[in-house]
């Protein structure tokens, strides 16, 4: 599994968030969102203006149903998107959020 190579990484290098974060998305792949978002936690500690990270801590948020916490993520990597002028993710983050 994707997930554990990059696990390994992690374990070796904790402090680097790039490892954390390709974690995150190998365990959103593999569907065990509760620990991808884990994973994004850490990253969003490091660098909480990491847009990319919001989105996809979103999603897995909305994967586990947990609207009310999706809302509140989505809505502030959509504040991330518009500030840091990402078209393509903010129209991505808009059509989530209109779902909710």
């Amino acid at each position: 599994m994707k997930s554990e190579r990059f696990q390994k990484l992690v374990e070796a290098n904790p402090d680097n968030e790039l490892f954390r974060f390709s974690l995150g998305q190998a365990l959103m792949d593999e569907s065990q969102e509760t620990s991808a978002i884990a994973a994004f936690d850490l990253c969003l500690a490091k660098k909480p203006d990491w847009m990319v990270a919001s989105i996809f801590r979103g999603k897995c948020l909305l994967s586990l149903k947990q609207n009310d916490d999706a809302k509140t993520e989505l809505q502030k990597a959509l504040q991330l998107a518009i500030d840091q002028h990402h078209e393509d993710p903010e129209a991505e983050v808009r059509k989530l959020l209109s779902t909710l």
